[in-house]
């Protein structure tokens, strides 16, 4: 099966390193045109497509004369200063195509809000439905440390899950997953296909401090984890090449991550991608148990309260032993929280003043690993 030409929705996610050339700080045009004309081909058989692209920042502070290390400011600066030409590579190499571009800035309080989340959604609906291809990026003119998502590859995996894409391709400087860091172990193993991610797949990632882990394989494992549960299939490429997707399509390898079963409703994908939990609830050993059982979490299973949130806020729900169990929608706040926490549901309105629901996470609102 060719899963990129059966997939009916699309996202190509694109590095800066891979879209601009480090010397010059120019789009890479020739390589761009190639990757729109693949495009092209997926558009002219009736496939979305969706672009998320890093680059402003790289072409931004070249124009503007700024040399690395950026201050937060500058990076602003740039970003500001690149995405406007960036937005017009993307518009030129379309236009050949008789494709029309739209551009969509997002934040990570675009996508942990419910509200904004569903707006950003309808929007790239609407423009996907009236035949555009959006080209998304992180809004970093505006975003500051606290409401970055950090990294495109895991926007890419949110946006999918957003407009329930049915792939996502990650284009990198590696063609896929190995067993180990390939540049550090010659004999490390490619593994072109992930079912599920197990401790031993998230161990192949490699130490977070690492070229290969940082901003590398483990953002890229965390992405997979987010596609795999909104039932989007993920690869990880090289993108080097010309017609990047021809050449996938053409039997180039990757690694795909393949989700076994049925995407969660649209509320529970949204828990569970998070990005930004508010705090942290850990558990005792009946509750964790309780939980695995499919059961809500009732105020005397909590040993511990960590955090600042507010009702309704999204926490990590952790056993005793600090093993993260799942996330949800807390109904208390975190105040609220450590006053009946290790109490019986009867005793809340006792302690609080007011009795609310029962549960601090209904099991409605709770998304477990796994």
């Amino acid at each position: 099966m060719n899963i990129l030409r059966q997939s009916r929705r699309l996202i190509v996610k694109i590095g800066s390193s891979l879209l601009v050339d480090e010397t010059s700080g120019h789009v890479r045009r020739s390589w761009l045109e190639s990757l729109c004309a693949d495009i092209a081909a997926c558009r002219a058989r009736g496939q979305d497509v969706l672009i998320v692209s890093s680059g402003a920042v790289a072409v931004g502070r070249r124009q503007l004369g700024l040399k690395p290390p950026l201050r937060l400011e500058e990076k602003q600066a740039a970003a500001a200063c690149g995405q406007i030409r960036l937005a017009h590579a993307y518009q030129d190499a379309l236009a050949h195509h008789s494709i029309t571009v739209a551009q969509v800035l997002l934040t990570l309080d675009d996508s942990e809000d419910r509200q904004r989340y569903l707006n950003a959604r309808n929007t790239l609906d609407t423009l996907l439905r009236l035949g555009a291809v959006p080209v998304i990026n992180e809004n970093d003119t505006v975003a500051t440390a606290e409401i970055r998502v950090g990294d495109n590859d895991r926007l890419a995996a949110r946006v999918a899950q957003m407009v329930s894409a049915d792939a996502l391709v990650l284009f990198s400087d590696i063609d896929g997953l190995y067993s180990a860091d390939p540049r550090k172990t010659p004999d490390a193993r490619h593994i072109p296909e992930v079912r599920e991610l197990t401790p031993e797949i998230e161990a192949m990632a490699g130490d977070p401090g690492s070229a290969y882990g940082s901003g590398g394989m483990v953002t890229k494992l965390t992405a997979a984890r987010i596609c795999l549960s909104a039932g989007c299939r993920m690869a990880i490429t090289k993108g080097e090449v010309l017609h990047p997707l021809k050449a996938i399509e053409d039997g180039a390898r990757c690694t795909w991550f393949v989700p076994n079963s049925e995407p969660r409703t649209a509320r529970k994908q949204w828990i569970f991608g998070s990005m930004k939990p508010s705090g942290t609830l850990v558990l005792d050993a009946g509750a964790a148990h309780a939980l695995a059982a499919g059961r809500s979490l009732l105020p005397a299973g909590v040993v511990t309260v960590d955090g600042g949130f507010e009702r309704g806020d999204c926490v990590l729900v952790k056993s005793a032993d600090g093993r993260i169990l799942g996330r949800g929608l807390v109904a208390y706040s975190a105040a609220e929280s450590r006053a009946i926490q290790g109490r019986k549901s009867s005793e809340i309105e006792a302690i609080l003043g007011f009795h609310g629901r029962d549960e601090l996470i209904h099991r409605d609102d709770l998304v477990m690993e796994g």
